[in-house]
């Protein structure tokens, strides 16, 4: 009987042990909760600390800046004293313009760039040598020049039937001329305007177009130059194309082969 009471006794006590280890360990987490709660309650400036300098050139550093203070720029530390973020000034109105102007400037830059790198590779890809580039050349200016002669022959017609309209015109010395031939000459006069007109125009287009021909093949000769560079010595066709040998080309059915 005395064995049970005692077994009894042990058995109460360890339910009382346990109770009040549950009830300490739902306190603490109670208060963990608790705790918690508080610090995301904390306001930002508990995370680090700012330096920033006054109008005076004073800096000063603390958990919080100063409303009047927000636009002079600052440095963020954290609680260890170690810079995490830099703040910028706010920039003046001169300042502002400037940085759009600067930023414009380097997208013009960027444009100009990139019209280049396409003119390069539509150069690269239109012409093997600089022989090609020669020969697009006196083809596009035989057609300008074709223009020109045409309109140069024209003109010339057009003057000699403006002198003799104008002999006409003289024979009727102190008579009324007749309407027909006052308005042809109007007319060749207007014409020969226009034609002097296009005629410079075209002048000037084949100035223009030569010189865009000798700009390509001055590139071209570098392009060529730079790949070289990057690849080292390249072959003779790499340059200007060769033609083969007349004793191979001439041969029916001729091929070279390397292996």
């Amino acid at each position: 009987m005395t064995h049970f009471k005692r077994r009894d006794r042990n058995r109460a006590r360890k339910s009382v042990i346990k109770s009040e280890y549950m009830a300490n360990t739902g306190l603490q987490a109670l208060m963990l909760l608790a705790v918690a709660a508080a610090l995301s309650a904390m306001p930002a400036r508990g995370a680090g600390l700012y330096k920033w300098t006054d109008d005076q050139g004073v800096v000063h550093y603390s958990d919080q800046m100063p409303a009047d203070a927000m636009n002079k720029g600052s440095v963020v530390f954290d609680k260890k004293g170690r810079p995490v973020k830099k703040i910028d000034p706010a920039l003046t109105p001169a300042q502002q313009k400037a940085k759009e102007a600067e930023e414009e400037r380097q997208r013009a830059i960027a444009r100009a760039q990139e019209i280049k790198t396409r003119r390069d590779t539509a150069l690269l890809h239109s012409y093997t040598s600089e022989e090609e580039i020669e020969f697009a050349r006196r083809r596009a200016l035989s057609a300008i020049e074709s223009q020109l002669k045409s309109a140069e022959e024209y003109t010339a017609d057009l003057s000699r039937r403006q002198q003799e309209l104008q002999k006409q015109k003289l024979a009727f010395a102190g008579k009324t001329v007749p309407n027909a031939l006052e308005t042809e000459l109007a007319g060749i006069d207007a014409e020969l305007a226009r034609q002097a007109t296009l005629l410079v125009q075209r002048k000037a287009e084949l100035a223009t177009l030569s010189a865009k021909y000798d700009d390509d093949k001055q590139r071209f000769r570098e392009l060529r130059a730079e790949q070289q560079k990057s690849t080292g010595p390249a072959s003779p066709q790499a340059g200007n194309a060769v033609s083969p040998p007349a004793s191979v080309s001439n041969v029916k059915g001729a091929s070279t082969t390397t292996k």
